[in-house]
């Protein structure tokens, strides 16, 4: 609900009514000491969930330098060059259309009895001999990739090459139950218990993942840790976000995903680099999960969970432990006023519980706006994912690579904090997007290696602006009534694009170009469909079902905030402290939003 400031007599003089959570956070501090504390004490959690995001695209990783084993060749000390000249032929047509083609075929070889041939002095092929698949697995150059990937062990290569991507798309399906099972822990029994158990099925199922021999056992252990993604990181994140006041959560919010996930997802190639062994890489991943299992100690429960669940005394005990550590001094009445208006908060609130996610649709604008959310989720997702998996078709140094376009999210994080604020949701998602779109045609005029990766790493920067914006955008739009509900309908049906966003790769065998002019056409498509949304920037955000149906109604199509001369509606443009950008899914803390 949007809070009208109001003023109460008090001895000194005036002081704004406590009417909702964040009219408290000032009296105990809203960014003081234990806020810097929770902040830091995101760090290992933000490595988790890169880590589980990321970790599986090392375990899997090929090179794309493969070929037929021969075993008639092993004892005639041949080199691998000598090999691939006497028993491989060339790629055909199609082969080399594929990015990151090799010169010879991959999943062919001559049809020869090679002991005859080089007992007669033969060591080049003749092209016109039989060809044949592959009869005994095949050899790797570890050159660029020095190690065993499971997918090398289990030679996920030519007609077993899309296992990879099947691997990478059960995660996902376990992120959907995950989302409904932690989700339900965290409603009912806490965050903080949501937040243990999410981690602890991570960490085991990592570990398990280390012992798996098939691509059933694989399939089945990464489902299970998918379960706990999202989840390991986003609870915590949230409690930390809350506590913080309305002022400070861009700089929070933003920073805590352009250092520490930056630095996590940067310094994971390296890792799996040194490390140079995947099931250890897996265990290794898991550690700093384990920092979850002491969570109980050391992290607060979620104040507003307390209050929602009407444990008010709780709530307000943990605010008064959080005034001792920051050192105020807050007077009895002021946890009085407070204790009324969640009493009164939660009478409201039984009235909120006739209205499920159904009511998105039953008004056409707000079902056309909820739709557009939902399409808005499922392509930034897909080109975000195709970003991740198309760079190693891009670059055979995959680690460096790798790394740099994961060191776009400092740079995104800032330009958020500088501008998002400014320029608004709207006119900032379709400039991103579109960046992103451009530099992916533009990788495609550029000659192949650093150059085309360059102009790559620019287009992540773009989806990883829109990415941080519809975090957001989501949970500003909806109305009050059915905020968390629609938040989590959008958040699971994207689960749908993770699931298909490896196989992108899979268009270069159809033509090399595939793959970025596919996320180019769809970055384009995100880019003027944002246009498409209200802005919802410095607005009295809806809370009826009605105003969710009528918000932006009054917007030029051409409004932008940060140009003066652009057009505002001066009934709804209203200014209003800490609104502005409070950021991701626990965005709108300043009005009664989302039950995270």
């Amino acid at each position: 609900m949007t809070v009208m400031v109001e003023s109460v007599k008090i001895e000194e003089g005036e002081r704004p009514k406590i009417t909702a959570f964040d009219d408290i956070l000032p009296y105990v501090g809203e960014a003081s000491r234990y806020q810097w504390f929770l902040f830091v004490l995101l760090l290992p959690f933000t490595f988790v969930y890169a880590f589980l995001y990321f970790t599986q695209f090392f375990i899997t990783l090929l090179p794309a330098e493969h070929w037929c084993t021969v075993p008639d060749l092993e004892g005639w000390n041949l080199t691998d060059h000598e090999k691939i000249s006497l028993s491989i032929p060339p790629a055909s047509t199609e082969e080399l259309k594929v990015e990151g083609a090799t010169l010879f075929s991959r999943c062919n070889m001559y049809d020869v009895n090679y002991q005859d041939i080089l007992a007669n002095g033969v060591r080049m092929a003749d092209p016109s001999w039989p060809i044949k698949p592959c009869q005994n697995g095949w050899s790797f150059n570890h050159t660029m990739i020095p190690y065993k990937s499971i997918a090398v062990e289990l030679e996920w290569v030519c007609d077993d090459a899309y296992l990879g991507s099947a691997a990478q798309s059960a995660f996902f399906v376990g992120s959907i139950f995950g989302g409904l099972v932690f989700g339900y822990i965290a409603d009912h029994y806490g965050r903080i218990p949501a937040l243990v158990a999410c981690n602890t099925v991570g960490f085991v199922a990592s570990v398990a993942t280390a012992f798996c021999k098939s691509f059933w056992s694989f399939c089945f252990a990464r489902m299970i840790v998918g379960t706990s993604f999202d989840n390991c990181f986003n609870v915590l994140f949230i409690i930390v976000i809350e506590y913080v006041g309305p002022k400070y959560r861009t700089l929070v919010a933003n920073m805590s995903f352009g250092l520490y996930f930056a630095a996590a997802s940067s310094l994971l190639p390296w890792i799996a680099y040194w490390i140079a062994d995947w099931r250890i890489l897996s265990i290794v991943t898991a550690c700093p999960m384990v920092v979850a299992f002491v969570a109980p100690w050391i992290v607060p429960e979620s104040a507003r969970w307390y209050i929602t669940s009407g444990k008010i005394d709780k709530a307000i005990g943990m605010l008064k432990h959080f005034a001792k550590v920051n050192g105020k001094e807050v007077k009895p009445e002021i946890f009085d006023e407070f204790e009324k208006s969640c009493k009164s908060m939660i009478e409201k609130d039984k009235s909120h519980n006739q209205y499920t996610v159904l009511h998105l649709f039953k008004m056409p604008r707000l079902a056309r706006i909820t739709i557009m959310l939902i399409i808005y989720w499922l392509l930034m997702v897909w080109v975000f994912d195709g970003h991740v998996w198309n760079m190693k078709l891009l670059d055979p140094d995959v680690f460096t690579s790798f790394s740099l376009a994961s060191l776009t999210e400092l740079p995104a994080a800032i330009l958020l904090a500088l501008f998002l604020d400014r320029w608004g949701r709207r006119w900032m998602g379709f400039a991103s997007m579109f960046l992103c779109g451009v530099f992916s045609f533009v990788a495609l005029t550029t000659p192949a290696g650093p150059p085309t990766v360059a102009m790559a790493i620019i287009a992540r920067l773009g989806v990883n602006i829109a990415a941080n914006i519809g975090f957001q955008y989501a949970a500003e739009m909806l109305p009050t009534v059915v905020r968390a509900q629609g938040v989590s309908l959008i958040h699971i049906i994207g689960y749908l694009a993770h699931i298909l966003g490896p196989y992108i790769i899979f268009l270069a065998d159809i033509d090399a170009a595939l793959p970025l002019v596919t996320l180019g056409m769809l970055s384009f498509i995100h880019a003027f469909l944002t246009l498409g949304l209200p802005e919802t920037l410095n607005q009295d955000l809806p809370e009826t079902l009605q105003e969710g149906n009528d918000f932006g109604r009054d917007q030029s199509f051409w409004w932008i905030p940060c140009i003066s001369s652009s057009k505002k509606v001066k009934k709804s443009y209203r200014k209003k402290e800490g609104l502005s950008n409070p950021a991701f899914a626990g965005s709108v803390q300043k009005i009664d939003s989302t039950r995270l």
